[in-house]
């Protein structure tokens, strides 16, 4: 750790330190947050719009449009930053039968371009169109070994798409190997084709990927994860000592594609 980081950290402890609760949005943050000397760290998760990302979206028109020769569309969707590592599917988009589409923008935009000259490029996206976009995609990939969280998994899930991720960060939490999608050794695109190229094969199996996908975060709405922010207001207020929740095992290793 740099001199700099050190200090960085002295000042997070120092702030926690005087909250009842720290929130993370993943065990791989609260292992980071356990890891630096930050205690009484409890997981609050990100909701999703199950109606608005939907697999009944999904539209034809949109795959003819994107895929002439009936391609199997591999998406990502999200900020086109160095961070993200979206270049890493130059060996995926050179893979038969794949047309990769890259929703979003972003300082990157012309390393990616350059990276993946065989993709399509539709920029940001929002709203319905974004969820018509999800919907229609056979394998969404995500690409960055730092999410936090990594919402557009998700969303993708939600959607009825398998997905394809790092095994690192928020997706460790999200996909669950082998039956809603793969974990990949993070910043290896020889790794994510492989993984890519199975379900390109076995369409049953991106079916079967999919509808466990949607079930797996269908029910994790808004609504349900304000009550349990809520709650944790109400433990901290009440001064129980309550610390059901807090995290204190966190998800074993897994084995990855």
């Amino acid at each position: 750790m740099s001199a700099g980081e050190d200090v960085s950290w002295r000042w997070v402890r120092r702030i926690h330190s005087r909250a009842g609760r720290t929130l993370a949005p993943s065990t791989a943050t609260a292992a980071e947050l356990l890891a630096h000397g930050v205690h009484r760290v409890f997981l609050w998760r990100r909701g999703v719009d199950a109606d608005l990302f939907n697999p009944a979206r999904r539209d034809e028109a949109v795959r003819r449009a994107l895929a002439p020769n009936g391609e199997v569309l591999v998406g990502y969707v999200g900020r086109l930053a160095a961070e993200k590592r979206v270049e890493l599917q130059e060996v995926t988009a050179k893979l038969p039968r794949v047309r990769v589409v890259v929703i979003g923008d972003g300082p990157a935009r012309s390393l990616v371009r350059r990276s993946l000259p065989e993709a399509h490029f539709l920029g940001q996206r929002h709203g319905q169109q974004l969820a018509k976009l999800y919907a229609s995609l056979d394998i969404f990939v995500h690409t960055g070994p730092l999410e936090t969280f990594c919402q557009t998994v998700q969303e993708a899930m939600a959607s009825g798409v398998p997905v394809i991720a790092p095994a690192a960060g928020g997706p460790l939490d999200l996909v669950e190997q082998g039956r809603t999608g793969y974990l990949v050794p993070p910043r290896d695109g020889a790794a994510l084709a492989g993984a890519v190229a199975a379900l390109v094969s076995d369409e049953p199996l991106r079916k079967k990927f999919g509808e466990a996908a949607r079930a797996a975060v269908v029910g994790r709405t808004w609504a349900a994860v304000g009550d349990e922010l809520l709650d944790h207001y109400r433990a901290v207020i009440a001064g129980s000592g309550d610390r059901v929740g807090e995290v204190t095992r966190l998800v074993q290793p897994v084995s990855v594609q």
